[in-house]
């Protein structure tokens, strides 16, 4: 097994929990399995009445949380003071003959690092399309464009152990006076894991929003391993995330100013590898 990294950042995130088009179009805290095996599909141009979700089954996903990312709402209408035919469309094929309101939730500042876990010759084949993608890639919703670099590392022997020990991080290292990190060189950052950590047990359920010590570890439910992305025939099935706050190096965070360079030096050591 091997993998690749993917760094999910932008102005805007929305990683959507619920498949049918309601009012509040919410948006998950982090990156779901469905949206990226999504960017996956899109990317190698498998289109949403395809089957053959099967060939993404074999993925492991490790989701490190860099920056949480503020929740912005955003009240947005369609089609409201025109006549019915210029209206939003039914599926039935008419006009709703009025406006249509929806809150839409986004991520905004929000940065995540996947490590994507799989077979060889599926990582290298995921490598090829993320970087030649058919369709573009997304985080979450078409309008929320992904920052560079993007894909980080299209080969690696054990991506999650570089989540933990060498992807330079998306946050400033605080300084606090009484920081328990400035004795040991760490900072503590969100993991979530669709198996357990080594050497962690696995723990009680929790929720997204919990707050956590370093070294705490809960579960996670969540409805999003995609069946079908068919338009009119969209279904999930759940699983299980493992959240642990683990401690990782401090110099892994510094200046803003200097993240980009440090991104981009970190993604070139493959090339000269």
């Amino acid at each position: 097994m091997s993998g690749l990294l993917l760094r999910l950042a932008g102005p805007l995130q929305s990683w959507g929990e619920r498949s049918a088009f309601t009012p509040v179009r919410d948006t998950a805290p982090f990156p779901t399995r469905s949206a990226l095996i999504g960017m996956f599909a899109a990317a190698e141009g498998i289109g949403r009445e395809d089957t053959g979700l099967e060939r993404y089954q074999d993925l492991r996903l490790t989701v490190r949380v860099d920056r949480p990312g503020i929740r912005l709402v955003d009240y947005h209408t369609v089609g409201g003071g025109f006549p019915k035919d210029r209206t939003a469309a039914t599926s039935g094929g008419s006009n709703k003959g009025a406006a249509v309101i929806t809150r839409r939730h986004y991520l905004s500042d929000a940065v995540f690092v996947v490590a994507v876990t799989a077979p060889e010759e599926t990582v290298d084949r995921l490598a090829n399309a993320l970087s030649r993608p058919h369709w573009a890639p997304y985080l979450g919703r078409r309008s929320c464009v992904p920052d560079e670099p993007f894909l980080l590392r299209r080969h690696v022997d054990n991506p999650e152990e570089e989540l933990r020990t060498r992807v330079p991080l998306s946050r400033t290292a605080p300084r606090m006076r009484n920081d328990p990190g400035e004795e040991t060189g760490t900072i503590p950052v969100e993991f979530l894991r669709e198996q357990p950590a080594p050497g962690r047990p696995a723990p009680d359920s929790g929720g997204p929003g919990d707050t956590a010590p370093a070294d705490a570890v809960d579960t996670i439910d969540v409805n999003d391993v995609p069946v079908s992305f068919a338009q009119h025939g969209r279904s999930h099935t759940g699983r299980r995330l493992h959240r642990t706050v683990e401690p990782v190096p401090r110099d892994l965070a510094g200046p803003q100013d200097t993240l980009i360079q440090r991104l981009i030096d970190y993604a070139h050591l493959e090339e000269s590898a």
